[in-house]
């Protein structure tokens, strides 16, 4: 898994974040420190894709990695800084990812977009209603949350067919 090789404190935090949350880069970059609600155990992503405020998940085990990451940085404004307190840039992600997988075995192309999907597909194959998945990622259309969701072998073999109840 890719958050196993991951040393860099606030890097398995961004990343973590993208998968955990299901968020675009622009969304993660973009958030501040009151868009976590750990009482609520969920994050509110502002002014996303279209326009619009949503909310997403707020893992527990990504809670106990963000509070560590929060205690060594101390971010001010943005949840993830750069250099001078300015927010963490998008080229600066790529190449943590990038860095990141060179380290790893893993040899299929993954963008940081890859986790966004794999969020979806993996709560699709643990059963949750495409609706809320929909919800979770902002979609307007569930033809677009569909795009993100690959009905795996696996899931296939997992359906019962109601003929044999």
């Amino acid at each position: 898994m890719i958050f196993n090789n991951l040393t860099n404190l606030k890097h398995k935090t961004l990343l973590s974040l993208l998968y955990s949350g299901g968020l675009r880069i622009g969304e993660a970059l973009n958030l501040k420190i009151d868009d976590i609600d750990s009482k609520r155990m969920l994050i509110h992503i502002k002014q996303a894709k279209g326009k619009k405020d949503r909310y997403t998940l707020l893992s527990h085990s990504f809670l106990k990695l963000l509070r560590d990451y929060y205690l060594a940085y101390k971010p001010k404004y943005f949840l993830f800084e750069g250099q001078n307190g300015k927010k963490y840039s998008n080229a600066s992600a790529q190449a943590v990812l990038k860095k990141t997988l060179k380290n790893t075995n893993i040899t299929k192309k993954v963008t940081l977009h890859t986790l966004r999907h794999s969020f979806a597909t993996h709560l699709l194959e643990n059963g949750t209603d495409i609706r809320y998945i929909q919800e979770l990622l902002g979609h307007s259309s569930p033809k677009t949350t569909m795009i993100y969701t690959h009905v795996t072998k696996t899931s296939l073999k997992n359906i019962k067919n109601p003929f044999d109840e």
